[in-house]
């Protein structure tokens, strides 16, 4: 009994830290976003909705003329398909509020910071794969009806467009995703991720009609993730750096602002 407590007592200490790595952490998050229903009605819900519109567009490619990029058939419905990824995110995160199964991650993880990075994680990295999936699919269903075929060997007309559209989808989940943090509510996080990705633009666009002395309000306004990523995704467009940047800090100022709520409310 002398020489097997010690030993007893060894494991029970370095089990802890076993369950507590970030990859198991990750594992963990992978498992609950995959056993959702709702993650796969959305993934479908995208996925209709951006090969729909897509084939409507290859369809009508001839009546755009000449000027008409062929990859805006697969990438334009990113505008329609955002408000999915971004409610994704958020009840990804507030079903857990909802359920109370936040306190037993938070119980098994108490490093809050890793919970948060795990499941963003995650999140990005589902986003990425099922949207350059769906972007594949579109790519191949809208080959025979577009007007001009996509030239896949000139990459600033093909392949950046899209790379660029998945990467939006991947900062329009991870919104959802810190909103969700911040708000812990279903319908407020939903509605802040809504009011960010679709109703601030349409605000911004109303005062072009306002005159001049407005102007840098429509200026700001590019720098909204929607603005930025329709900057990103066109064939041929200018700044593409400060609108980069911009996607990636509504990203950052997001998950931030995740982090810095949850480590000091209690779940």
């Amino acid at each position: 009994m002398t020489l097997t407590a010690p030993v007893e007592q060894r494991a029970a200490a370095q089990a802890p830290a076993a369950r507590l790595s970030f990859l198991r952490v990750v594992s963990s998050e992978a498992i609950k976003l995959v056993s959702l229903r709702s993650t796969w009605w959305s993934i479908a819900v995208a996925a209709a909705l951006s090969v729909g519109i897509s084939l409507l567009m290859a369809a009508a490619s001839a009546d755009f003329g000449p000027g008409f990029p062929p990859v805006m058939a697969v990438v334009a419905p990113l505008q329609f398909t955002m408000l999915v990824a971004g409610i994704l995110g958020a009840i990804v995160v507030t079903g857990e509020y909802s359920t109370g199964m936040i306190r037993s991650t938070l119980t098994a993880v108490p490093r809050r910071g890793i919970v948060l990075a795990a499941k963003a994680l995650v999140m990005a990295a589902f986003m990425a794969v099922s949207s350059a999936l769906i972007f594949a699919i579109a790519s191949v269903s809208t080959a025979p009806l577009l007007a001009t075929p996509i030239d896949w060997t000139d990459a600033e007309s093909s392949l950046i467009p899209v790379g660029y559209a998945v990467l939006s989808m991947m900062v329009f989940a991870l919104l959802g995703v810190g909103f969700g943090f911040i708000i812990r509510s279903g319908a407020g996080a939903i509605a802040a991720t809504v009011g960010v990705l679709f109703v601030a633009p349409i605000v911004v666009s109303l005062f072009s009609m306002f005159g001049e002395g407005w102007a840098w309000v429509m200026d700001l306004g590019r720098y909204l993730p929607t603005n930025a990523s329709q900057t990103l995704t066109s064939v041929g467009a200018e700044d593409t750096v400060p609108a980069l940047l911009a996607l990636l800090g509504w990203a950052a100022a997001a998950l931030i602002g995740a982090w810095a709520v949850l480590r000091t409310r209690d779940a």
